[in-house]
C-alpha cells in the first residue's frame, strides 16, 4: 500500500495564554473606591467670603470630570486583558500513514450460521461486530469473501468503507450451495490479497462447522498463505454443547429449528492459525465475539504519524495600544479642558 498523506486544518480558536491575570479584575472595585472616595477627600478646599462670583458658572465640566477616572479605569481594564495575552490560533494536522494493512474477512454463510445461540443468530451477530471492526480501521483496505459449500468474493480489497459495510449488511444464507468449504473460503481470501503491496496482509477466517465440502484442502491453503506471508486469524463461532439450529424447511419456506450439537473443527482452525503466525479464537457469545474482533484490532495496528502545526496571531498589542490611547486622551483632557478643576 502506498504511503498516504492527509492534511486537516482546524478553524481558528481564541484563547488567553495567561488567563490567571484576569483575576486582577477583582481589584477594580478597590480602584474605583480610591478614585471616587479617597480621591475626593484629597482635594483642596477653598474658603471665601461669598459665592456670588460662581453663581453663573455651569456645573457641566465639574461633573464631566468623572470622565477622567472612567478613562483610567478603562485603560487599566485593557491592560489587564493585554497581560492575559489574548490570541487566536489555528492548527494544521498532517497525518502520514506509512504502514498499511490489507485485511480480508472470510465469512461462513452456511445454514448453521442461522443458529440462535448468539442473538439474534450467529450471522447477524457477526455482521454487527464486523461493521464495528471496519469502522475502526479507517486507514486500511478490507475485502469480504463469503463461503458455504463454495465461495465467492463479496467485496474486493478496497478502502471504500461504505461499500464494505453495505456488502456486509447484505450477507445472508442461501446464496451458495450447502456445506462448509473452509479450504475454499481460505483459498478465495488468499487470491484476493496475495498481490497486495501492503506491509501486512491479514485474513480473518470465521466458521461454525467442519470442513465437509469443496476441493481445496484447508491445510494446503494455510501453507500457501504462509509462503505469501499472509497471517490468518481463525474464529470458531458457536456455544459449547447444543444450540438451536435449522434442520429443514417448512412448507411455507420458513426454517424449522431443533436442538443440535455444535461441531467445530477447532484442531483444524488452530493449525491454520499456527501455520500462518495468527491466533485461534472461540466465540461462544455476542460479548466474546465482540472482544475477539477488538483484540484483533489491537494486534493489527496501522502505523500512523501525526504532525501538528500551530499558527498563532497575538492580539495583546491591540489592547495595549487602545489603553495607551485612552491614557493619552485622559492626559490631554486633564491639562486642557479640566485644568482648572484639578
Amino acid at each position: 500500500m502506498m504511503m498516504m498523506m492527509k492534511i486537516n486544518i482546524v478553524p481558528e480558536t481564541f484563547e488567553f495564554l495567561h488567563p490567571h491575570f484576569l483575576w486582577l479584575f477583582l481589584l477594580l472595585p478597590i480602584v474605583i473606591f480610591w478614585f471616587f472616595w479617597i480621591g475626593n477627600k484629597d482635594k483642596a478646599a477653598l474658603k471665601i467670603g461669598t459665592t456670588k462670583g460662581f453663581l453663573k458658572t455651569s456645573g457641566f465640566l465639574s461633573k464631566a470630570r468623572l470622565l477622567l477616572a472612567l478613562l483610567k479605569l478603562l485603560a487599566i481594564s485593557l491592560l489587564i486583558i493585554a497581560l492575559a495575552r489574548p490570541r487566536t490560533y489555528s492548527v494544521s494536522k498532517k497525518t502520514k500513514t506509512n504502514k498499511g494493512i490489507d485485511i480480508v474477512m472470510a465469512i461462513d454463510v452456511s445454514a448453521s450460521m442461522l443458529a440462535k445461540d448468539l442473538r439474534p443468530n450467529r450471522l447477524e451477530a457477526l455482521k454487527k461486530v464486523a461493521i464495528n471492526f471496519v469502522n475502526k480501521r479507517p486507514n486500511d483496505r478490507i475485502g469480504i469473501v463469503a463461503y458455504a459449500g463454495e465461495s465467492f468474493t463479496k467485496t474486493p480489497v478496497t478502502s471504500d468503507k461504505d461499500i464494505i459495510i453495505r456488502n456486509i449488511k447484505e450477507l445472508h444464507w442461501g446464496e451458495l450451495d450447502g456445506g462448509t468449504a473452509i479450504g475454499m473460503g481460505l483459498g478465495s481470501a488468499i487470491n484476493r490479497i496475495k498481490d497486495s503491496k501492503a506491509k501486512s496482509k491479514v485474513i480473518i477466517l470465521l466458521t461454525d462447522g467442519v470442513n465437509n465440502s469443496g476441493f481445496v484442502d484447508p491445510i494446503t491453503a494455510a501453507e500457501i498463505a504462509k509462503d505469501l506471508n499472509i497471517k490468518v486469524y481463525t474464529i470458531g463461532i458457536g456455544t459449547n454443547g447444543n444450540a438451536l439450529m435449522p434442520d429443514s424447511k417448512n412448507r411455507d419456506g420458513s426454517l424449522h429449528y431443533s436442538m443440535q450439537r455444535v461441531e467445530i473443527d477447532e484442531g483444524l482452525l488452530k493449525n491454520i492459525a499456527k501455520e500462518t503466525g495468527g491466533r485461534y479464537f472461540r466465540a461462544t457469545s455476542n460479548t466474546k465475539l465482540k472482544k475477539i474482533y477488538e483484540e484483533i484490532n489491537k494486534m493489527e495496528k496501522t502505523k500512523i504519524e501525526e504532525f501538528k502545526y500551530y499558527n498563532y496571531d497575538e492580539q495583546f498589542r491591540f489592547w495595549v495600544w487602545l489603553a495607551g490611547i485612552l491614557l493619552l486622551i485622559e492626559l490631554i483632557l486633564r491639562f486642557t479642558v479640566f485644568k482648572s478643576f484639578i
